[in-house]
């Protein structure tokens, strides 16, 4: 910026607290002050000119003229940035000296009349030459031992061409005080002004290198007991400050009280007190008394003498049981006997119950709400995959990050010692290298035994025998037979039709629309549309699947909702195949006439029972037998027993004895892809086979189900409500079933029972007077009077090669 030097300029002055600016310097700096923000915006307003000057005393909040050097530098204000808290930061760069002539009145700001100083005209000698370099390498070995100077700042100091200016730039660059500074600014001949910064850099070098050989003589005095003196001090005084200065002693007596309020038995009791004397041995960071310290901590936290009280009212129990699950009316009775005479005696320990039954039938949620009606805490612990014994009952202390085992960790989560804990999928427990969990278990889930349970970790036995446990399995043929011996086992039977209908309008459907942000009124499920849904979109044991279509259903209506503006929805048979698209199940179809060789028998499978139709073809051959449909061992065995049965039977039943031996005979049931077993379809299978060798067609309106023997007696069978349930979705009027198998007909669902006719059989002979169309009368005395020849013997070794 040219200025006139031969005017005086009247501008703001803006006093600085011990920083000196030179000439052609561009910084930054924050302003507070109320009188030198004012003198800012002053300058803003005119030429952006302001004149910066020194306070001799920085202490003075309130200078006057007076208080400040008279030389300074005008410069000019590039940028005014506000920042929080009232102050306001300015980017300026300094032009030239100038000197304070007068001072300007002004109640706001500080105001004078300054004097431009113009710097002399100069002609650059040899010696000023040899000046500037040695400033330079002063400077560059001052960079060397100096802390905190930008590297670049050597590049700018070979820029300067002139001593003055070179002066200049290396003083603002210098860590000195601000009146040595101010000193070098008055100075106005350049050479004089280059030999003063010259003499302060060589004084500063020498400064700074005494300094760092008295730092290297120091720390090579510094031997290891003495770094190590100094860092365990450190370390104590951080504890300090942290609260992590307790002393061993003094820790291991709060130990010993809290150990000595739990009251435990006389061997307990001193096991933990050996420990808080290892304890009190050990210095406080070492790792061993923190093992112990942990160990201590984790035993205390137990819930020793904490138990939760029952609230055992038999009548509210049963309601709370029945608004939360809709049937199991076998659990929840055994519940409410098991707490009834809990309520009249305390001399009952815990019990061990074992839910059994396909996924998703409600054995864990059903556990969850018995510990909620009861008023007792619960934990849940999933068994499924858990291979390590140490899962069980913990690991021992010898090992690194050793803990408790899931039992003892779940009563501590708990925090009372006679929790529900929750045994979840115990059929899927597995061993290895690493030991049985099954065999851990074995002590857990007895009521004579668990009450002295000794965990691997606590090393202190535990009385589990007010612990209700309750397991849960989903195949009880995976369950080892000791521990299945142990647990009381409650068979939960996949829903019928009629109760996952139930389930769906009193549970299910309200819980999602909830969830889903709807009310009852916006939303209505038809009833034909829940049984549409359960028929044709659903095949499962429990109410899983249709839980997610109900809620995938409620998804597809809040979306019509917000785009569409529709407000309320109609859920029937065809809103529900226009959601979900097609049906994704067909009804077993079975034929509506009576045909030979074609039975309709009864399955049961892990998402209910099903119709299973027995196709038996007989064709001229050499006596083969054809097993097909995915048959088991079990199923293709009474396949053969079926035959031999017929076999030894043919004369009275006037079939030809000899048809072994020129007939071929392929036993089929439908669905091939679909693995079958079991021994159910004994009588179904027969019944086929004398069709076929009789040409005799057999009721398409009737159903059966049971085991056949040799003899041809009819054998009891398990899964009958499943079974009867698939008879009565499927408009069959009749199912024969084994005489021994009538007194499950009471759990049968009463829509069943009024729609079904049920016909108790005893042997096979009863089944075929039912079954078969134009059968022959056989006597009782005729049927049991039947010899199995040895001719008949080897024909049953024939069947089975």
């Amino acid at each position: 910026m040219d200025f006139d030097m031969n005017e005086n300029l009247i501008v703001p002055v803006l006093p600085l607290r011990g920083l000196v600016v030179f000439p052609k310097s561009l910084i930054h700096f924050d302003v507070g002050r109320k009188k030198s923000i004012t003198a800012i915006n002053k300058a803003m307003k005119k030429d952006q000119l302001i004149f910066l000057t020194t306070q001799r005393d920085a202490v003075e909040n309130e200078p006057t003229i007076i208080d400040l050097y008279t030389t300074g530098v005008i410069a000019k204000i590039v940028q005014v940035l506000k920042q929080p808290e009232n102050t306001t930061r300015i980017v300026i760069e300094g032009q030239c000296r100038a000197k304070i002539v007068s001072p300007v009145f002004d109640e706001k700001c500080l105001m004078a009349e300054i004097n431009l100083v113009e710097d002399e005209p100069f002609q650059m000698t040899a010696r000023d030459s040899a000046l500037m370099r040695t400033v330079k390498k002063e400077f560059e070995k001052y960079m060397e031992v100096s802390p905190k100077m930008p590297p670049d700042i050597i590049f700018k100091v070979a820029l300067c061409k002139y001593p003055g200016e070179l002066a200049d730039f290396i003083t603002s660059n210098l860590i000195l005080d601000y009146h040595t500074k101010q000193s070098i600014l008055e100075i106005l001949p350049e050479t004089h002004r280059l030999e003063e910064v010259l003499d302060i850099l060589v004084n500063e070098n020498f400064i700074l290198r005494i300094e760092e050989d008295i730092s290297r003589k120091a720390k090579q005095r510094i031997d290891e007991s003495q770094r190590e003196y100094f860092l365990r001090e450190q370390k104590r005084v951080i504890e300090e400050e942290l609260g992590e200065d307790d002393n061993p002693s003094a820790e291991a007596e709060e130990y010993a009280s809290r150990i000595e309020e739990l009251h435990l038995d006389e061997k307990s009791q001193d096991a933990l007190f050996k420990e808080c004397q290892k304890l009190m041995k050990m210095p406080y960071g070492s790792q061993e008394a923190s093992v112990i310290r942990t160990y201590l901590d984790t035993v205390l936290d137990l819930p020793w003498n904490t138990s939760s009280k029952d609230k055992i009212v038999i009548s509210k129990i049963r309601k709370v049981l029945d608004k939360s699950h809709y049937g199991l009316e076998k659990i929840k009775d055994r519940i409410i006997e098991q707490l009834a005479v809990k309520k009249l005696s305390d001399k009952q320990k815990g019990q061990i119950i074992c839910f059994a039954g396909p996924p998703g039938v409600g054995k864990t949620s059903i556990a969850q709400s018995i510990a909620k009606a009861i008023g007792r805490k619960s934990q849940r612990i999933a068994l499924g995959g858990v291979k390590d014994e140490a899962e069980i009952r913990g690991h021992r202390r010898t090992y690194i990050g050793s803990i408790p085992g899931r039992i003892m960790s779940a009563v501590q989560t708990a925090g009372t010692n006679n929790p529900v804990l929750i045994l979840d999928e115990i059929d899927k427990l597995a061993s290895d290298y690493k030991g049985d969990p099954t065999s851990a278990l074995l002590e857990v889930l007895d009521s004579e035994q668990n009450n002295k349970f000794v965990d691997h970790y606590i090393d202190i036995p535990f009385d589990l025998s007010n612990v209700m446990f309750i397991t849960t399995a989903n195949d009880v043929s995976a369950i080892p037979a000791p521990l299945l011996d142990r647990m009381e086992l409650i068979e939960l039977n996949s829903y019928t039709r009629e109760e996952k209908f139930n389930i769906a309008k009193k549970h299910l459907i309200p819980k999602q629309l909830e969830l889903c942000g709807f009310n009852s009124k916006e939303v209505k499920f038809t009833q034909k549309g829940i049984y549409y849904l359960i028929d044709f979109y659903t095949r499962e044991s429990g109410v899983r699947t249709l839980e997610r279509l109900i809620a995938s259903i409620l998804r597809k209506c809040a979306v019509k909702k917000l785009e569409d503006d529709v407000e309320t929805f109609k859920i029937d048979e065809h809103a529900i195949e226009e959601m979900l698209g097609h049906k994704k199940y067909l009804s077993d179809n079975y034929s509506d006439k009576d045909e030979i060789g074609v039975v309709n028998g009864l399955a049961w499978t892990s998402v209910g029972g099903e119709l299973l139709p027995i196709e038996v073809a007989v064709m001229q051959g050499t006596g083969k037998i054809e097993l097909t449909g995915s048959l088991g061992d079990v199923m293709q065995e009474s396949a053969k027993a079926a035959i031999t049965c017929i076999r030894s039977h043919c004369d009275v039943l006037g079939i030809d004895s000899d048809f072994y031996k020129d007939k071929d005979i392929h036993i089929h049931a439908p669905e091939g892809a679909v693995p079958k077993d079991g021994p159910s379809a004994g009588i179904t299978m027969a019944t086929a086979i004398y069709s076929a060798l009789s040409l005799k067609p057999v009721r398409h309106d009737i159903a059966m189900t049971g085991e056949i023997t040799l003899r041809g007696k009819i054998l009891p069978i398990g899964g009958l409500k499943e079974k009867t349930m698939a008879a009565y979705k499927h408009g069959i009027n009749t199912v024969i079933i084994p005489k021994e198998n009538e007194p499950d007909l009471q759990d049968i669902d009463r829509v069943v029972k009024d729609k079904v006719n049920f016909i108790p059989v005893e042997s096979f002979k009863d089944v075929i007077a039912l079954a078969v169309n134009d059968t022959i009368e056989v006597s009782e005395k005729e049927w049991e009077n039947i010899k199995i020849t040895p001719q008949h013997k080897s024909g049953v070794a024939t069947i089975r090669q």
